[in-house]
């Protein structure tokens, strides 16, 4: 299916807290969730004005066949704060689906590493995946039980759901990539995935690596106009031969193959 990047009114269904911060906004955009694919997003702007003027990135939490498009953000400033505020029946102009979203495989195992808010495009992804026949082993970490979101979701979808936590109040104490590395000779993954801070991300591509497993990760980068023009969201890289080089996360990911993101930065 032609994917093409729709700029239009959604309406507001529903906005719950479900956490310090932390939002489940739930739109009618029907263009937009028939389009998307995990690991895209859309470009929110947050205001009736132009202030402030910049669009908010948010990453897709979940697209249904009714068109909704589900998005699960967190306030971190005036922006968000403003979308936090926003009631049923209330209109926001979206942009999107923007960005290259993951590659997914059929009837295979897969594990989704997903850490803190990293989470939010993986739920979408696990869904895709268990419809193309996949069974799928979702690790999920947090600091501590209370930031673990969507967890009922999550089992209704019938994934093998592994949790971790940094104080140990909910499942494995430590990282989730400590946890996920305990599992990967005996589960023989044929793809993994992740999103969450970039030194998980660099801890989780690293096992892939050692275990010759092909692997994706979600960058989380700061992005300004979401079109390629500005060149803020810019990433290193590295080719096959290990020379480095840029890429725009916004229309070059924000999905990459974990070889190929330069990790020392």
């Amino acid at each position: 299916m032609k994917l093409l990047l729709q700029d239009l009114e959604a309406e507001v269904l529903a906005s719950h807290q479900l956490g310090q911060d932390v939002y489940l906004l739930r739109l009618h955009a029907p263009l937009i969730a028939e389009a998307a694919q995990p690991g895209q997003f859309v470009h929110v702007r947050c205001s009736e004005t132009f202030d402030p003027l910049l669009r908010r990135p948010l990453s897709i939490h979940d697209a249904g066949n009714e068109g909704e498009l589900t998005l699960l953000y967190q306030v971190k400033g005036r922006g968000t704060a403003w979308l936090a505020r926003q009631q049923s029946g209330q209109k926001i102009n979206i942009l999107g689906p923007r960005g290259r979203g993951f590659t997914l495989p059929q009837n295979k195992r897969l594990a989704l590493v997903a850490g803190g808010m990293g989470m939010v495009p993986l739920l979408f992804l696990a869904r895709r995946a268990l419809e193309a026949g996949n069974e799928v082993d979702f690790f999920y970490g947090a600091r501590d039980r209370e930031q673990l979101y969507q967890l009922e979701t999550l089992k209704a979808m019938q994934v093998n759901l592994f949790l971790a936590t940094d104080d140990g109040s909910a499942g494995f104490q430590g990282p989730v990539t400590k946890l996920w590395e305990k599992y990967i000779p005996e589960r023989s993954y044929d793809r993994g995935y992740a999103c969450g801070p970039r030194p998980a991300l660099a801890a989780f591509a690293c096992l892939a690596g050692r275990a010759s497993l092909p692997a994706e990760v979600s960058l989380e980068e700061r992005m300004a106009c979401g079109l390629g023009a500005c060149r803020g969201c810019v990433t290193a890289l590295q080719d096959p031969s290990g020379n480095k080089y840029y890429e725009n996360v916004c229309t070059g990911g924000p999905v990459f193959d974990a070889v190929a993101v330069y990790w020392e930065d």
